[in-house]
């Protein structure tokens, strides 16, 4: 067990300690602000606070842990090591920078609490975040500054053997839609009919139709290949699906019909399912409410997890509407036009609300990885080298690396040309662990 002695337990300060040391490094933390009882302890254990004590582990600590609310917090970004870091606090410090106030910032996401500019949709810009600008965005930085503290106290306590993590994947499969065509109802199939002529768009006119008299196969149904993937995997797949009423935002199949009903049932069988909620879900807890309890009746047992319709989050409000209705893990976190570290790890960690000062049980798993986001890319080798670029990141630090393909991904439509094998090399980065 580590001891951490300083001057005042807070909640923040417990908060980011036990992610730090605990979800990452698999370390138990206790706190102290008794001098006698920390010289009294024979194992792993430092100072944080202003001042060191004696020639013990000490970080000279940033305000922030100790404050409540929001304030106007200074940051300057230097290069560390082969990273970046902030909250630089000296040379007397065993590590040059504050990491636990550092990483408080990031997980808390403190910055989007403070007034920034929003897209159409009314979310979060990857390029508002401090991440982004100082050009740390591509890195789990909470991870990497955690191995690094772990290493400073390995010199310090040579004969303390921390335990090993091991990497691991956690594929997203969000279907917002389960078919193209097929189950759309005959005025949706009519309307989508006479756009596709108004727009001379007669291949999808024609496949339209010979796909609803069942002449061939839905473009969108890859459910059969999926499922496939998951019998040959060892890590479960998440599967989102999109049960809310017809909307603007949201046009997927109507939830009461049997054959969607049985599709989602026939996915949980095999793998995990959760709720992806509708746009207007978002900021209506009677809405949300509503869909948790459809979803809880299609699949039987209690929902687990969700995430929001176009990977929206108000927050705090979102989170506190999942965690009034006892959804325990959320899958929104992240940029859909950016690849990186939105909350700047890749080990799920739980929310922290800045506005009651309280660790909450909700636990936030950020996605890394949308696969709208290798569109970018024009060729499948550019593709291949991106994904490796961010699975290398996470296997460094024996994270869990998260991405969201769609089930439209896996469909034989060109733009999605070489995702199978893209979606092959995320599943097989885990064989040699």
């Amino acid at each position: 067990m580590l001891l951490v002695y300083t001057h005042n337990i807070t909640p923040r300060l417990k908060y980011v300690f036990k992610h730090v040391c605990t979800r990452i490094l698999g370390v138990e933390v206790a706190f102290t602000t008794k001098v006698e009882a920390f010289i009294a302890h024979d194992s792993l254990k430092i100072s944080y606070t202003k001042q060191q004590l004696g020639n013990e582990f000490f970080i000279k600590s940033h305000d922030l842990l100790f404050e409540q609310g929001l304030n106007d917090v200074e940051i300057h970004v230097q290069s560390w090591w082969r990273t970046k870091c902030f909250f630089f606090n000296g040379d007397k410090s065993a590590i040059p920078f504050d990491i636990f106030a550092a990483s408080f910032y990031l997980l808390s996401r403190y910055e989007e609490y403070l007034p920034h500019v929003k897209d159409d949709f009314g979310r979060f810009l990857a390029a508002e975040s401090i991440a982004f600008k100082h050009g740390f965005l591509h890195q789990p930085v909470v991870d990497i500054w955690a191995y690094k503290f772990r290493d400073a106290l390995q010199v310090q306590f040579p004969e303390f053997k921390f335990p090993e993590r091991s990497y691991s994947v956690k594929p997203i499969i969000d279907v917002p839609s389960p078919y193209h065509f097929k189950l759309k109802g005959l005025m949706r199939s009519f309307g989508g009919s006479v756009k596709d002529l108004f727009k001379f768009e007669f291949k999808s006119f024609y496949e339209r139709f010979v796909v609803i008299f069942g002449l061939r196969h839905d473009p969108y149904d890859t459910f059969k290949y999926i499922i496939n993937k998951q019998k040959q995997s060892k890590f479960k797949f998440l599967f989102f699906f999109l049960i809310g009423d017809f909307s603007t935002y949201d046009k997927s199949i109507n939830p009461n019909k049997r054959k969607f009903i049985s599709l989602i049932k026939h996915v949980a069988d095999y793998c995990e399912v959760g709720l992806k909620t509708s746009f207007f879900a978002l900021d209506d807890l009677s809405i949300l409410k509503k869909e948790k309890l459809k979803m809880e009746d299609i699949i039987n047992t209690t929902l687990k997890a969700s995430r929001q319709s176009f990977s929206k989050l108000n927050l705090p409000e979102s989170y506190r509407n999942l965690i009034e209705l006892e959804i325990l893990e959320d899958y929104t976190m992240g940029y859909v036009n950016q690849i990186g570290f939105r909350a700047g790890t890749c080990t799920p960690f739980l929310f922290y609300d800045l506005d009651y000062e309280i660790q909450t049980p909700l636990k936030i798993h950020s996605y890394h990885l949308m696969d709208y986001v290798l569109l970018k890319n024009q060729s499948l080798l550019d593709k291949k080298k991106t994904l490796n670029n961010v699975l290398s990141e996470v296997r460094q630090v024996h994270g869990e690396f998260i991405p969201v393909f769609h089930n439209y991904t896996f469909s034989e439509i060109e733009r999605w040309k070489g995702f199978k094998e893209l979606f092959n090399i995320i599943l097989e980065s885990t064989n040699d662990e």
